[in-house]
């Protein structure tokens, strides 16, 4: 990894890579809380390509600035990218939003927290990427701790009934998140964590502007020149910090200590949501929650210190 890239990267070492990934999950978490800011103004289609409209544009004026040297990927990491882009930057929008149209947030987000198990699972098959007994209740704790914040947290005014066909969008959510983990170490080994993350979500951003200019009519993008500056900034935070530097932040924790252990953090995400909720909006945190919390964190201390490497 280049000078530039360890200066966006952090220090390394494990310990670092734990710190890294944990802000990550906070930043992830907080995604929730700005999404507030833009739920009901526009089209989901939309909102996800100006999402990554931003983080395009930032992470572009980023390589300019620093004159990071751009290294071109051959036909095959052209593919690799080219797939990465597919899963986990237009699949997965495109799935979690239709998802969301057809089943409760409560549901979605106790499915999307299987990411860390299907993660595991992949690199095993993948990869052969070791998975000792310990590890293996590490994850589950993990699962099972975001699981218990989610069911033991009301949700108001949840928009649908429990529906197969939106849990089914959901799970495709965790099946192109945990592709998206896998499959970007090769590629990221060779060309380096930044440009990997840069070259996917520009991709990524051209499908999802194509996709939205195809399919929604002219008046719906009518309703950016209507965002206030809360609205602005959100998409700022969505944009850059968790479309952008939470993405560098994530490849380069796999390429630290491996897709597995690093996906292990993201069943920190519904606990950081709650905590920020709660800092931000006055919600209470229960004493179920402070369990839940407990649990994910302690089954992230577990999967990381006794995974054998």
């Amino acid at each position: 990894m280049s000078e530039m890239q360890a200066s966006l990267a952090g220090p390394s070492g494990p310990w670092s890579s734990y710190a890294q990934l944990t802000l990550v999950s906070v930043i992830w978490g907080g995604s929730f809380v700005a999404g507030r800011h833009l739920a009901g103004e526009l089209a989901p289609l939309l909102a996800a390509s100006l999402r990554f409209i931003v983080a395009s544009a930032m992470l572009l004026g980023y390589l300019l600035l620093t004159r990071q040297r751009l290294v071109m990927p051959d036909a095959r990491q052209w593919g690799q990218l080219a797939l990465l882009g597919l899963c986990g930057i237009f699949l997965y929008n495109l799935c979690f939003f239709l998802g969301l149209q057809q089943t409760t947030a409560s549901r979605a987000a106790l499915i999307v927290a299987l990411n860390p198990a299907a993660i595991a699972l992949l690199s095993w098959l993948f990869f052969r990427e070791r998975l000792t007994r310990l590890q293996g209740i590490g994850i589950a704790l993990c699962v099972f701790g975001a699981a218990w914040v989610i069911v033991h947290r009301d949700v108001p005014g949840s928009p649908a009934p429990q529906n197969r066909a939106g849990d089914a969008l959901i799970l495709g959510c965790v099946l192109c998140w945990a592709l998206y983990s896998v499959l970007s170490r090769s590629v990221s080994t060779v060309i380096g964590a930044l440009l990997t993350v840069c070259y996917s979500i520009w991709i990524g951003t051209a499908m999802l502007v194509a996709t939205a200019g195809w399919f929604l009519p002219a008046a719906a993008w009518t309703g950016v020149a209507n965002l206030s500056l809360a609205q602005w900034l959100s998409l700022l935070y969505l944009g850059g910090l968790s479309s952008a530097l939470a993405y560098i932040w994530y490849y380069d924790g796999i390429r630290q200590i491996g897709a597995s252990r690093a996906g292990a953090f993201i069943a920190l995400n519904p606990v950081s949501a709650v905590l920020l909720g709660s800092l931000l909006f006055g919600e209470v945190i229960t004493p179920a929650i402070a369990v839940g919390a407990i649990l994910v964190v302690a089954g992230i201390m577990l999967n990381n210190r006794f995974s054998g490497r």
